[in-house]
């Protein structure tokens, strides 16, 4: 039995020579870790040009989705989360019992003289 005659055996697709030279240089970046509540380390890199106050503070971390913030020693503590509200219960933190009855009032009274009936 002959060997050869298919050279691509064993490779990718589209793999070719690996190397700077052939697949062009990497631009200069900046490491940042990121620790979270857990322990759990981040690193995610940023563009060496970039402005110290472009790079953020805090991200969400893919392993715990806790925030994680640059300070290993004291990572940010989780943001307590509102109950959902509906819409009623915003109603009624920009109203009081009166200015409901008044509005309930206004509302009704446009209600029955558009029926016709008196009030």
């Amino acid at each position: 039995m002959a060997t050869g005659g298919n050279a691509i055996r064993g490779t990718r697709v589209g793999a070719g020579p690996m190397g700077e030279q052939d697949r062009g240089f990497h631009a200069d970046r900046v490491s940042i870790s990121y620790w979270d509540a857990l322990g759990n380390e981040t690193v995610r890199h940023f563009a060496a040009g970039i402005a110290e106050e472009e790079i953020p503070e805090t991200i969400d971390s893919p392993h715990s989705g806790l925030p994680a913030g640059r300070d290993r020693a004291n990572p940010p503590a989780l943001s307590r989360n509102e109950p959902y509200k509906t819409h009623l219960a915003y109603v009624k933190e920009r109203r009081t019992d009166e200015e409901a009855e008044t509005l309930l009032g206004d509302a009704l009274q446009q209600l029955r003289e558009r029926r016709g009936q008196p009030s």
